[in-house]
């Protein structure tokens, strides 16, 4: 094993399995990847719904394969004969046997164990705010899954990203659905701070570790250029759909209080006890990781501002969509 994260044969023979890589920061992995010219296998649930990858790179050169993190054997199959494995399955949200143990923690082990059978390299993706001692059991699951990972490839990278952004995000387009459809939005953690990362950002990176520019055991965290409020990018939402609402402050109580029933809402209503007790932590890159450059900016990236990407699909929140409104 070499010390850089670098394919040992040049990309065109290089195997990349992706487990998870059908949803929304894979499609955009799976992008940069295509581009490199590895040859790109995609483990997912449903393999008949990952035909949106196809288009992203050459004839052939993306092969979706059934796999399930909750059965370990499923898994093993699908990564078998890989050089380099990235795990990317994480859920938001828990629904019956799909709970954060068993996905991030137990089903991170599950990827782990099998690319080390098939002596592949590991990147495993995690989160900000991963903390074994949290009162979010998201972020303990992420915590033990990093743990898992490590321990059965010591030399795995791990990545770290804040809250993505993006076209498809359940993030910014949530709250411009709430501001279209509510009078007043309710505010949960207005002074929490936010490092919002553009997913296209965050998959290039991905992609150059892959390709050589990571360090080997080393935790990268990935946040944009802007550290941020709740409420400052709330407002901010609400200028680029041009919606006047006010925004109603929540105690932390009181909305734990209203996430036991919103946890079984729809859409962009949806809100559990557990992402309330996400919003009490900042979620930052740390000090420690721009001292040791383990950043986007430290990869050489110069990552976008949500300002800068948003209205470029946000727009069609606003009433008149991508037209001008008739008070500009």
């Amino acid at each position: 094993m070499t010390d850089a994260f670098s394919p040992a044969s040049p990309p065109t023979d290089t195997l990349v399995t992706i487990v998870g890589g059908s949803g929304f920061l894979g499609r955009h992995v799976v992008r940069a990847l295509a581009k490199r010219d590895y040859r790109i296998r995609v483990a997912v649930r449903r393999p008949e719904l990952a035909g949106h990858l196809q288009p992203l790179g050459k004839v052939g050169q993306i092969h979706a394969v059934q796999a399930n993190v909750r059965y370990p054997e499923s898994v093993t199959a699908a990564v078998r004969g890989s050089d380099i494995v990235i795990n990317l399955v994480a859920i938001l949200t828990e629904s019956g046997a799909q709970t954060f143990d068993a996905v991030q923690a137990k089903g991170a082990a599950a990827v782990a164990e099998a690319a080390k059978a098939a002596g592949a390299r590991l990147l495993h993706v995690s989160a900000i705010g991963a903390d074994a001692q949290s009162p979010s059991a998201y972020a303990r699951a992420k915590a033990a899954g990093e743990e898992a990972a490590r321990a059965a490839v010591p030399d795995a990278i791990v990545v770290r990203p804040s809250l993505l952004f993006g076209p498809e995000d359940q993030f910014t387009n949530r709250f411009a659905a709430l501001a279209r459809a509510l009078p007043v939005l309710p505010l949960v953690g207005g002074d929490t701070r936010l490092q919002p990362a553009f997913v296209g950002d965050v998959g290039q990176a991905i992609a150059d570790i892959v390709g050589g520019r990571g360090k080997s055991g080393a935790t990268y965290e990935l946040g944009g250029p802007e550290v941020l409020t709740m409420r400052q990018i709330i407002e901010l939402i609400l200028k680029l759909t041009e919606r006047d609402r006010a925004l109603l402050p929540l105690p932390f109580g009181l909305a734990k209080l209203q996430a036991l029933l919103l946890q079984f809402a729809p859409g962009a209503l949806k809100l559990t006890p557990d992402q309330v007790e996400l919003l009490r932590s900042d979620n930052v890159v740390s000090d420690a990781a721009k001292a040791a450059g383990l950043t986007l900016e430290g990869l050489g990236l110069v990552p976008e501002s949500l300002e800068a990407i948003t209205p470029s699909y946000l727009w069609r929140f606003r009433k008149t969509g991508q037209f001008r409104s008739s008070a500009a």
